[in-house]
């Protein structure tokens, strides 16, 4: 289990638009993000979403000749922490972090968390409320996600 769970702005919108935002304090106990992710968010976060300050901000701007100021700064911050997990669905960012050998996952893998330790029963409606939002995934994606849940996938 990792010591902290930093996500990134995308995944908090994300979570929030599909009115699931509460689904990451179900599975994960301690989870941080930083300023500019809030700045970024603009709207207040959840008590429970903890919010510091990245020490290392020359890394961080270094970051940010690559990818956005949010992301930088999860990235760094996680640079900072002992066994973190970044959440994380931006391509670039991923490809970033996984070159950093960071641990990462991204909404859908906060899904299939959620479900492999029962908080929710199926990803399906979850899915569902995904697809209405700017979220983008392809039907082949959708259709393998729903099988490796052991869902039916022929809607997609």
């Amino acid at each position: 289990m990792p010591e902290v769970v930093i996500p990134d702005t995308t995944s908090l919108i994300l979570f929030d638009k599909i009115k699931e935002l509460d689904l990451l304090r179900k599975i994960y106990s301690d989870i941080t993000t930083t300023k500019e992710v809030t700045e970024e968010f603009s709207l207040d976060l959840p008590g429970w979403i903890k919010v510091v300050k990245v020490k290392d901000k020359k890394y961080q701007e270094a970051l940010e000749t690559q990818i956005d100021k949010g992301e930088s700064s999860v990235i760094t911050l996680a640079m900072e922490c002992e066994n973190p997990l970044l959440i994380l669905d931006d391509r670039k960012a991923r490809k970033v972090a996984e070159k950093l050998s960071l641990n990462i996952t991204g909404s859908l893998g906060v899904i299939y968390k959620a479900k492999q330790m029962g908080v929710i029963k199926q990803v399906k409606p979850l899915i569902d409320k995904l697809l209405t939002t700017d979220f983008r995934i392809s039907e082949q994606l959708v259709r393998e996600f729903l099988i490796l849940n052991n869902e039916q996938s022929e809607d997609y």
